[in-house]
């Protein structure tokens, strides 16, 4: 089925608008302001923690975001970035958007925009926005070429229906991500509990010698794990490149424990004339150039560059004991780095951060507490992972009218 198309802006329900531009001194308190981060981070804009500016009440009357808001990447020092479309789901309190990102209010009463996000996300609509891509270091879109994209126009009751298809998709992930993000929170919390705030099960019974319970000793967190190192093999061999093993960088971090895709792969060959070894799951990545003290756990077998360090545990500490431990402790590792500000960390480094090592029956139970979390953690990753796989295999079919609905 073919469907009718016109210029993008005929769907306009008013013109579109560059983001804000505010120094850098009016930034860190206010309204929230997406980024680029954001952008390139989350297809849907729903309420995440992201930065903050200030703004008078009529600039975030002019600036401010609505459901149903696109917002289209404007200009991006990765190609990817570039016309990236995110849909604003929903607003939790006035947010606004910076001026790397064109904002896009679509005439509601007329389209559905969750239906023209989906398109955006299809191969035609990025192969669309792909057509008006420009720059050579600096990726963008303009929006007088947006505009004048051609975009389908089936029936509204078209639309809504194949919106509605592939939201299914997308809310089951969606609870998926925020039941990890609970079992997450209540692991560290109980870490907390336990090893910050010393109400570990049986603390009643146990006299404080030295401002640590009896039994635990105090050392530094280099004494208590391996500091292992990466590398990178050369990038002009092409048979170094492009094959199974994920290769992990600071760019790969994400705000989750476990990290399962990344961005440049390996073949065996590659890893054969590497300076990494290939670290099996669990290892603790630590970003430790460009941006700092990100940690992740490795969800598969993965090999990792020079700008990270691998972290595993020495006995009587488990992996997931440490990661928590660490988590728990990063700020006082940002404290610790080398330079004035949190720019770089150095093997050295962990030598100067405290580490105390709990009672080895209590580092037992802390794991075997915290390993099902782990692991339905795990699962609905791999959830996600199948449901994302579905609705991407359903979306061009659906985007084509191969579909009826």
């Amino acid at each position: 089925m073919k469907w009718p198309q016109l210029d993008f802006e005929r769907l306009y329900r008013e013109p579109s608008r560059n983001g804000i531009y505010k120094p850098e001194a009016f930034h860190g308190s206010g309204f929230k302001i997406v980024n680029m981060g954001e952008l390139f981070a989350y297809d849907f804009i729903n309420g995440q923690e992201m930065n903050r500016v200030r703004l008078t009440e009529a600039e975030i009357e002019k600036n401010g975001l609505l459901s149903g808001d696109l917002l289209f990447g404007r200009r991006s020092l990765v190609e990817a970035g570039a016309g990236k479309c995110s849909l604003v789901s929903s607003i939790d309190e006035p947010t606004t958007f910076e001026s790397s990102i064109i904002r896009v209010r679509l005439d509601n009463k007329q389209v559905n925009p969750r239906f023209y996000f989906y398109w955006f996300k299809s191969p035609l609509g990025r192969g669309r926005i792909r057509a008006i891509v420009s720059g050579t270091n600096v990726k963008g879109i303009r929006g007088s070429d947006l505009k004048r994209v051609r975009v389908p126009i089936p029936l509204q009751e078209e639309q809504d229906q194949i919106a509605r298809i592939l939201s299914n998709y997308d809310n089951l992930i969606e609870n998926n991500r925020r039941r990890i993000q609970l079992l997450e929170l209540s692991a560290r919390l109980l870490y907390k509990e336990w090893f910050a705030h010393l109400r570990f099960p049986g603390h009643e019974h146990v006299k404080i010698v030295k401002s640590v319970p009896d039994g635990w000793k105090k050392k530094t967190s280099f004494d208590v794990m391996e500091v292992l190192s990466g590398g990178t093999p050369k990038t002009n061999v092409a048979d170094y490149w492009d094959g199974e093993i994920p290769f992990y960088t600071p760019k790969d971090s994400v705000d989750t424990a476990y990290v399962y895709e990344t961005e440049k792969t390996l073949t065996e060959y590659g890893l054969k004339n590497c300076n990494s070894r290939l670290y099996p799951k669990d290892t603790i990545f630590i970003t430790a150039r460009g941006t700092v003290g990100n940690l992740n756990l490795a969800e598969v077998p993965m090999a990792m560059n020079q700008s990270c360090y691998a972290l595993v545990a020495k006995a009587p500490l488990t992996q997931y004991f440490l990661y928590f431990a660490l988590v728990t402790g990063i700020e006082q590792l940002k404290s610790r780095a080398v330079g004035a500000v949190f720019d770089a960390v150095i093997r050295d480094t962990f030598k100067l951060i405290p580490f105390v090592v709990p009672a080895e029956t209590l580092v037992r139970d802390f794991t075997e507490t915290v390993s099902p979390m782990l692991r339905q953690i795990d699962n609905l990753l791999a959830q996600n992972r199948k449901l994302k796989q579905a609705r991407d295999l359903l979306l061009p079919r659906l985007m084509n009218g191969e579909i009826p609905v």
